[in-house]
């Protein structure tokens, strides 16, 4: 990249990508960019492969073709000490919070402490009462059980957990799903809140329209197996692209635009 500056280089660079599993072709040929500092939210038609795109970023699923480059390195050419020290640069919030059923809210956002870091017990207590406070809960809330907590509570112990290392990017896997629109629209704004005060780059999976047109930066549409448009909500929206006028045209388009006209 001959001339580009350490800051031109996008948090994340996928090109040729191909996923598969059996005889089945899930994602093929798929290019994609996630530039520094943006909120990049992620849509498709369910079974289309959104999670499985960020599982293969992530090193969860192998490609069968193409490469991925984080910060501008190649996730491959990594020696396992190099992808380490990569994995300690993002954090992850899964669709339903995955949190462990056998540990408190404060162990559970311990968990990528103790697993990358070389910390004492009370410094990891306290950045996990830091976090804790980061997204919003009563500090009253860290020996709590995860069968004890609310959806919500849920959602935000998980992103709690998904900032422990302090990361650079932030994959949300549908973090607004389950939630009462009340409860989906603050968690959109703490989401907000936190990429501006951090600096975090976000990439989004996401079926919420609200989540689009509130927080997002770009949108990227996934269908046929490829990214079939990225741009901003209003350059979508020109898209000709028959799944992507069902989904920012369809019915539920026009319920959301007249529940905001309204």
């Amino acid at each position: 990249m001959t001339g580009a500056t350490q800051t031109d280089v996008p948090a994340i660079s996928v090109r040729g990508i191909t996923v598969g599993f059996g005889d089945k072709i899930i994602l093929e040929n798929l290019d994609l960019d996630v530039r520094r500092g943006e909120v990049l939210g992620f849509v498709g038609g369910s079974g289309t492969g959104k999670s499985v795109l960020t599982r293969t970023v992530l090193g969860l699923v192998k490609q069968r073709a193409g490469t991925i480059e984080v910060f501008g390195r190649n996730l491959a050419e990594l020696s396992r000490a190099e992808h380490r020290a990569m994995e300690r640069r993002w954090g992850v919030l899964f669709q339903h919070g995955a949190l462990f059923s056998s540990l408190t809210m404060r162990q559970n956002i311990q968990v990528p402490m103790r697993e990358y870091l070389d910390l004492s017990q009370g410094l990891m207590d306290e950045l996990a009462m830091l976090k804790i406070r980061m997204v919003g809960l009563n500090p009253d809330a860290a020996e709590k059980f995860p069968s004890e907590l609310s959806g919500g509570m849920i959602k935000r112990a998980a992103l709690a957990r998904a900032l422990a290392l302090d990361p650079e990017i932030l994959f949300l896997d549908e973090p607004t799903s389950g939630l009462d629109p009340i409860g989906a629209a603050e968690f959109d704004q703490l989401i907000a809140t936190l990429q501006k005060t951090l600096g975090l780059t976000v990439f989004m999976v996401t079926h919420d329209l609200d989540s689009l047109y509130s927080i997002c930066d770009r949108v990227a549409a996934l269908a046929d197996k490829k990214i079939v448009a990225a741009g901003t909500v209003e350059e979508i929206l020109a898209v000709q692209h028959p799944w992507v006028q069902a989904y920012f045209h369809g019915e539920r388009a026009l319920r959301r635009d007249g529940a905001t006209a309204a």
